[in-house]
């Protein structure tokens, strides 16, 4: 048996989403398991098209072993219209057969986001995401108002889960209320996988 990991699965078309996966993994792998990056490819309009099955540059694509065998999972991807981004979802809308089996089931999960404005649906999509994880049988693990910057941000975080405002040209990098929150996210989602892994 493989030594335990914590997925973080994650669509990014400019980086925002790719740099709150970061950071999320580093505090994953603070609480003593692997974090291991993952993305999906993007969706063409054209049926013909295929990608490659690894990526030219950054993260590796997931594949369904990736998600069967984790011990934990931070779903991440921007916002679009107040759900997540259409790449992702086809990738979950993919894992029929992990349902069926129950393979996620106990396993801790947690969602983080990424919009262009403060009120672009950060929270919808958030809670969105997690409707798919809840039927797979997954234990959400949300950000507890125990970490101080979410009292204090004047930009991204929520108790739903990590969040950034990348601004209207989604240029803003992370600020460091947003990084702490998405290192204490996955330290917090570290520690539980430690916990319910048998």
């Amino acid at each position: 048996m493989s030594d335990p990991y914590v997925l973080v699965l994650y669509y990014s078309r400019h980086g925002a989403t790719r740099a709150m996966a970061g950071q999320i993994a580093h505090g994953i792998e603070q609480s003593g398991i692997e974090a291991r990056l993952r993305t999906v490819p993007a969706i063409s309009a054209n049926c013909e098209a295929t990608e490659d099955s690894i990526p030219a540059t950054g993260d590796l694509y997931c594949t369904e072993d990736d998600l069967k065998n984790c011990s934990g999972l931070a779903l991440g991807s921007p916002t679009r219209f107040g759900n997540m981004a259409a790449p992702l979802k086809y990738f979950i809308d993919s894992t029929s057969s992990l349902w069926l089996s129950g393979s996620l089931i106990d396993k801790p999960a947690a969602v983080f986001s990424s919009s262009s404005s403060l009120h672009g649906g950060q929270e919808s999509t958030l809670l969105t995401m997690m409707l798919p994880l809840l039927h797979h049988g997954m234990v959400i693990c949300g950000l507890p108002y125990s970490e101080p910057e979410l009292i204090h941000t004047q930009s991204g975080g929520t108790p739903y889960g990590a969040t950034h405002l990348a601004g209207q040209h989604s240029d803003q990098p992370l600020d460091d209320t947003e990084a702490a929150l998405c290192l204490a996210q996955g330290k917090r989602l570290g520690r539980l996988a430690l916990q319910l892994h048998d």
